[in-house]
């Protein structure tokens, strides 16, 4: 998984704890080393969190490393976008994209 500055990776044993109880909206992308479009999005999701760090939190997590939570959303293709606010998914995407348009489909939920 490519490490992305200012993008924290979770796990299954913190996701309660990072995703679900944060005080702001969650970007959590399902990402896996195998996954080239995942790592495509790399410079994206770090662009993303600089920019807008103080509306909403950006994290990813790795699906062949934490299947308790990959199962618990359902998650089947690399990369999943999820938009976590208030302990609930609020929004899902399927797919690399570049960032201005990463950014208008989270307009409604910043």
């Amino acid at each position: 998984m490519t490490k992305v500055a200012g993008v924290d990776e979770v796990t299954d044993a913190d996701f309660g704890s990072e995703v679900l109880a944060a005080d702001r909206p969650v970007l959590v992308e399902f990402t896996a080393d195998w996954c080239p479009p995942c790592r495509q999005m790399a410079p994206v999701l770090g662009a993303l969190a600089a920019e807008e760090g103080e509306r909403l939190k950006v994290v990813q997590l790795n699906v062949d490393r934490n299947p308790g939570t990959t199962n618990r959303y359902k998650v089947l293709s690399m990369p999943t976008f999820m938009v976590f606010r208030a302990g609930e998914p609020v929004k899902a995407m399927v797919g690399a994209r570049p960032k201005r348009r990463l950014l208008e489909e989270l307009s409604d939920v910043l």
